[in-house]
Protein backbone atom coordinates (compact mmCIF):
# COMPACT_ATOMS: atom_id res chain seq x y z
CA UNK A 1 0.00 0.00 0.00
CA UNK A 2 1.40 3.39 -0.93
CA UNK A 3 1.35 6.49 1.20
CA UNK A 4 -1.60 8.81 1.35
CA UNK A 5 -1.25 12.48 2.05
CA UNK A 6 -3.07 15.75 2.47
CA UNK A 7 -2.17 19.37 3.13
CA UNK A 8 -3.72 21.43 5.92
CA UNK A 9 -3.37 25.04 6.98
CA UNK A 10 -2.16 25.88 10.48
CA UNK A 11 -1.03 28.95 12.42
CA UNK A 12 2.58 27.96 11.65
CA UNK A 13 1.93 27.53 7.95
CA UNK A 14 0.91 24.76 5.64
CA UNK A 15 1.50 21.20 6.91
CA UNK A 16 1.83 18.07 4.81
CA UNK A 17 0.35 15.04 6.60
CA UNK A 18 1.50 11.61 5.39
CA UNK A 19 0.15 8.20 6.37
CA UNK A 20 0.92 4.66 5.34
CA UNK A 21 -0.59 1.34 6.43
CA UNK A 22 -2.82 2.95 9.08
CA UNK A 23 0.05 4.91 10.68
CA UNK A 24 1.05 8.56 10.55
CA UNK A 25 4.54 8.61 9.00
CA UNK A 26 5.12 12.31 8.47
CA UNK A 27 4.06 15.83 9.37
CA UNK A 28 6.14 18.37 7.48
CA UNK A 29 6.23 22.14 7.29
CA UNK A 30 5.89 23.81 3.90
CA UNK A 31 9.57 24.75 4.00
CA UNK A 32 11.44 22.02 5.84
CA UNK A 33 15.02 22.99 6.58
CA UNK A 34 16.71 20.05 4.87
CA UNK A 35 18.19 22.36 2.26
CA UNK A 36 15.26 21.59 -0.03
CA UNK A 37 11.53 21.04 0.12
CA UNK A 38 11.28 17.53 1.63
CA UNK A 39 7.52 17.27 1.25
CA UNK A 40 7.15 15.88 -2.28
CA UNK A 41 9.75 13.19 -1.58
CA UNK A 42 7.85 11.99 1.47
CA UNK A 43 4.60 11.69 -0.45
CA UNK A 44 6.18 10.44 -3.69
CA UNK A 45 4.31 7.51 -5.07
CA UNK A 46 1.40 8.25 -2.78
CA UNK A 47 -2.03 9.64 -3.42
CA UNK A 48 -3.57 12.81 -2.14
CA UNK A 49 -6.56 11.73 -0.08
CA UNK A 50 -8.12 14.64 1.75
CA UNK A 51 -10.92 12.36 3.01
CA UNK A 52 -8.65 9.63 4.48
CA UNK A 53 -9.90 8.82 8.01
CA UNK A 54 -6.46 8.81 9.66
CA UNK A 55 -5.36 12.00 7.91
CA UNK A 56 -8.62 13.69 8.93
CA UNK A 57 -8.14 12.53 12.53
CA UNK A 58 -4.57 13.87 12.46
CA UNK A 59 -5.74 17.20 11.04
CA UNK A 60 -8.46 17.44 13.70
CA UNK A 61 -6.04 16.73 16.55
CA UNK A 62 -3.65 19.34 15.19
CA UNK A 63 -6.54 21.83 14.93
CA UNK A 64 -7.42 21.08 18.57
CA UNK A 65 -3.78 21.56 19.61
CA UNK A 66 -3.61 24.95 17.90
CA UNK A 67 -6.97 25.93 19.45
CA UNK A 68 -5.65 25.09 22.96
CA UNK A 69 -8.13 22.21 23.20
CA UNK A 70 -5.54 19.39 23.18
CA UNK A 71 -2.18 18.89 24.87
CA UNK A 72 -1.53 15.24 23.98
CA UNK A 73 -1.96 13.43 20.69
CA UNK A 74 -3.58 10.04 20.29
CA UNK A 75 -2.44 8.86 16.88
CA UNK A 76 -0.78 5.67 15.61
CA UNK A 77 2.75 6.71 14.65
CA UNK A 78 5.38 4.95 12.57
CA UNK A 79 8.31 7.25 11.84
CA UNK A 80 10.91 5.82 9.52
CA UNK A 81 14.44 5.99 10.91
CA UNK A 82 17.29 4.10 12.52
CA UNK A 83 16.91 2.35 15.86
CA UNK A 84 18.81 5.19 17.52
CA UNK A 85 16.60 7.83 15.92
CA UNK A 86 13.45 6.00 17.01
CA UNK A 87 14.80 5.80 20.59
CA UNK A 88 15.34 9.56 20.56
CA UNK A 89 11.90 10.23 19.06
CA UNK A 90 10.28 8.01 21.69
CA UNK A 91 12.09 9.97 24.42
CA UNK A 92 10.85 13.23 22.88
CA UNK A 93 7.30 12.08 23.47
CA UNK A 94 8.10 12.08 27.20
CA UNK A 95 8.73 15.83 27.17
CA UNK A 96 5.37 17.19 28.27
CA UNK A 97 3.27 19.99 26.86
CA UNK A 98 4.80 23.34 27.84
CA UNK A 99 8.03 21.73 29.05
CA UNK A 100 11.49 21.76 27.52
CA UNK A 101 14.49 19.48 27.76
CA UNK A 102 18.07 19.85 26.62
CA UNK A 103 19.74 17.54 24.13
CA UNK A 104 21.81 16.20 27.06
CA UNK A 105 18.60 15.51 29.01
CA UNK A 106 17.28 13.46 26.10
CA UNK A 107 20.59 11.57 25.90
CA UNK A 108 20.25 10.68 29.60
CA UNK A 109 16.65 9.54 29.08
CA UNK A 110 17.84 6.94 26.58
CA UNK A 111 20.72 5.77 28.78
CA UNK A 112 23.57 7.77 27.27
CA UNK A 113 25.92 10.37 28.69
CA UNK A 114 25.04 14.02 28.12
CA UNK A 115 28.06 14.16 25.82
CA UNK A 116 25.90 12.28 23.28
CA UNK A 117 23.90 15.48 22.84
CA UNK A 118 25.26 16.05 19.31
CA UNK A 119 24.00 12.64 18.16
CA UNK A 120 20.67 13.35 19.86
CA UNK A 121 20.53 16.69 18.05
CA UNK A 122 21.04 15.01 14.69
CA UNK A 123 18.31 12.47 15.42
CA UNK A 124 16.04 15.25 16.69
CA UNK A 125 16.58 17.15 13.45
CA UNK A 126 15.63 14.08 11.41
CA UNK A 127 12.25 13.70 13.16
CA UNK A 128 9.66 13.21 10.39
CA UNK A 129 6.59 13.82 12.58
CA UNK A 130 6.78 17.48 13.60
CA UNK A 131 4.66 18.83 16.46
CA UNK A 132 3.17 15.42 17.42
CA UNK A 133 6.66 14.10 18.20
CA UNK A 134 7.63 17.33 19.95
CA UNK A 135 11.18 18.00 18.76
CA UNK A 136 10.38 21.71 19.17
CA UNK A 137 10.60 21.20 22.97
CA UNK A 138 14.33 20.42 22.84
CA UNK A 139 16.59 23.39 23.55
CA UNK A 140 20.25 24.07 24.18
CA UNK A 141 21.78 23.30 27.59
CA UNK A 142 21.96 27.06 28.25
CA UNK A 143 18.24 27.48 27.51
CA UNK A 144 18.79 28.90 24.04
CA UNK A 145 16.71 27.95 21.04
CA UNK A 146 18.76 25.87 18.66
CA UNK A 147 18.09 24.53 15.18
CA UNK A 148 14.65 23.39 14.10
CA UNK A 149 13.61 21.81 10.79
CA UNK A 150 10.69 24.20 10.48
CA UNK A 151 12.82 27.25 11.33
CA UNK A 152 13.47 28.91 14.68
CA UNK A 153 10.50 31.26 14.23
CA UNK A 154 8.17 28.24 14.27
CA UNK A 155 9.98 26.67 17.22
CA UNK A 156 9.56 29.90 19.20
CA UNK A 157 5.89 30.13 18.16
CA UNK A 158 5.16 26.54 19.26
CA UNK A 159 6.90 26.98 22.62
CA UNK A 160 5.10 30.29 23.25
CA UNK A 161 1.80 28.71 22.20
CA UNK A 162 2.21 25.95 24.79
CA UNK A 163 3.38 28.31 27.55
CA UNK A 164 0.44 30.66 26.91
CA UNK A 165 -1.97 27.92 27.87
CA UNK A 166 -0.09 27.02 31.04
CA UNK A 167 0.29 30.54 32.42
Amino acid sequence: MSATWTVVDSPVGELLLVAERHFVTGIFFAEHKAGHDARPQQARGGRRMDDDDLLQRTAEQLRQYFAHERQDFDLPLSPSGTDFQRRVWHALQGVGFGETASYGDIAKRIGLLPSASRAVGLANGANPISIVVPCHRVIGADGSLTGYGGGLHRKRWLLDHERDLLF
